[in-house]
């Protein structure tokens, strides 16, 4: 229910809702109901497919991927952010 719901709101934010995806002959004679539902399945098999191939991990192994990796990255990245903004005199006044 999940997957078909965000597929629909993907649908409708992002790929046009129920609008075909070029306005010509063979495309806009399909109801808008089709086209919907057939941007629907495409997210619900994206969204199958990222699930069957990525792995899955487990509670200890995200925090410690959390802290070992993404916490030194994005505060070493914070620190070079900070390092060009003081050595280009970019910083706001």
């Amino acid at each position: 229910a999940n997957m078909l719901l965000m597929s629909a709101f993907a649908s409708i934010l992002f790929l046009g809702g129920w609008l075909p995806l070029i306005n010509v002959f063979p495309f806009n004679w399909l109801p808008g109901s089709v086209w919907f539902s057939l941007k629907i399945l495409i997210g619900v098999i994206f969204f199958i497919v990222t699930r069957a191939t990525l792995p899955r991990y487990r509670y200890d192994q995200l925090m410690d991927l959390g802290w070992k990796s993404f916490l030194p990255l994005s505060l070493s990245y914070i620190i070079f952010t900070a390092g060009i903004l003081i050595s280009f005199n970019w910083l706001p006044n």
